[in-house]
């Protein structure tokens, strides 16, 4: 009896393996004497502190920690955890109408949250072979969208714009009037009373079959960049249960600066704007996750990139950003000066999916509205001094003719929905 007990004390450690820290910088803890790899998560005490990192780079004889928190009360010497549960965090219905950060901790103030089962964060995309041929109207209730620049179930779309164009109040308009199953929104690097106000104002306190996965501008760069990853793993949970997902991100731009933190605090090169390349490798990776699947549900994801000085083709992050994409919604700073919101500029905006879901008479339809509306772009100024002449050009004529229903179409304000017939109709009765 006592052999067996000895041979089983042998077998099993006697306590968990751990490290050292070695080295503090401002954004990184160095660590050693632990057999870890990279995106391993690891626990750091220090007397009665926990903090949760990330192994973001390894050597020979030492690792990189990446804290998903700030690394005050950290000291050399403090022991290093390995977490054995892995980058995994809790989903279930229960999240529905909630406001979670990336681990899934509520932070709404509504009480705890009773979980069922726990996946992994980091998941690969969806096969090319196994991705569903996108051929379904996606309706968001949007007249400029669902009329001129149609989505389809499972599309990416990229909203660009300059800061403070509008970018909230379409938001809130597309998950209102969406028809999606589930709603996932994932507000990445905000300031944090935009949050309460985008709730508030934009969605009207409502979260029926909402999520919102938040990580402020206050927080580390790991939570911003994981909360993303995060958000995406719970549209792919309801994906795979047969459900058409709304996944919404607000905003690429902050994403993407949270990963240049983290390369350059680990030595990366910086490039174009002092972007590293994982910066912009990263955003395939998380982006290719959204998407249609064959026998199982659909992610259509709308995903907003801040564009410096409103010039996108000048912005590396807005430029890979609209190659990756199924479509881009340009917004436009003079549109909002002149009064149309949401200021949705058609002729820079496409929809790479459109002609695929909307039959033959609607795109027709579409092309002719762009055609009428771009002349009146090129001739605003002769319109404006008096110098055209009627008569001279027949389809300038039928554009000025139509100019105020056509920019009427294009106005909307956030309180109103329409159904996609409803839109349908009102662009044929206009062209």
């Amino acid at each position: 009896m006592l052999k067996n007990i000895k041979n089983k004390i042998k077998q099993k450690p006697l306590s968990k393996p751990f490290g050292f820290v070695t080295k503090i910088t401002p954004l990184n803890i160095v660590g050693n004497n632990l057999n870890v790899s990279i995106g391993d998560l690891v626990t750091i005490k220090s007397e009665d502190k926990k903090i949760l990192g990330m192994v973001t780079a390894v050597s020979s004889n030492e690792f990189v920690v990446t804290p998903f928190s700030f690394i005050e009360g950290v000291k050399i010497g403090d022991k290093i955890y390995l977490d054995e549960n892995g980058m995994k965090i809790p989903v279930g219905e229960a999240l529905l109408g909630r406001v979670v950060d990336p681990f899934m901790r509520p932070i709404d103030g509504k009480g705890p949250i009773i979980y069922k089962e726990k996946i992994p964060i980091m998941q690969k995309p969806i096969s090319p072979l196994k991705r569903g041929i996108i051929n379904e109207v996606f309706p968001t209730g949007v007249k400029s969208i669902d009329g001129l620049l149609t989505c389809g179930k499972g599309q990416k779309v990229g909203i660009f714009a300059g800061s403070g164009v509008g970018k909230s109040t379409l938001m809130g308009m597309l998950v209102k009037g969406s028809k999606a199953d589930i709603k996932v929104i994932a507000l990445i690097g905000e300031r944090g009373r935009e949050i309460p106000e985008f709730i508030e104002q934009n969605l009207g306190g409502d979260l029926t079959n909402t999520i919102i996965v938040a990580a402020t501008s206050d927080d580390s760069a790991l939570m911003r960049k994981y909360g993303a990853f995060s958000a995406m793993a719970v549209a792919e949970y309801f994906k795979n249960k047969n459900k058409d997902v709304l996944f919404m991100m607000d905003s690429v731009t902050r994403f993407a600066m949270a990963q240049r933190e983290i390369g350059l605090a680990l030595g990366e090169p910086p490039t174009s704007k002092g972007y590293p390349p994982s910066a912009i490798m990263i955003l395939p990776q998380l982006m290719e996750r959204a998407g249609k699947e064959e026998e199982k549900g659909s992610i259509t994801a709308f995903f907003t990139v801040l564009v410096e000085g409103d010039d996108t083709s000048a912005d590396p992050i807005a430029d890979q950003a609209r190659s990756i994409l199924d479509g881009h919604i340009i917004l436009d700073r003079e549109l909002t000066d002149m009064g149309i919101y949401p200021p949705i500029n058609i002729l820079k905006s496409a929809s790479r999916v459109m002609g695929n879901v909307i039959d033959e008479t609607h795109l027709q339809k579409v092309r002719k509205f762009k055609r009428l509306y771009a002349l009146l772009k090129e001739n605003e100024v002769l319109l404006r001094i008096g110098a055209y002449q009627k008569g001279v050009d027949k389809e300038l004529d039928e554009a000025v003719e139509k100019k105020e229903a056509m920019e009427n179409f294009l106005r909307q304000t956030p309180k109103e929905i329409y159904s996609f017939e409803e839109i349908k109709n009102m662009l044929f009765n206009i062209v």
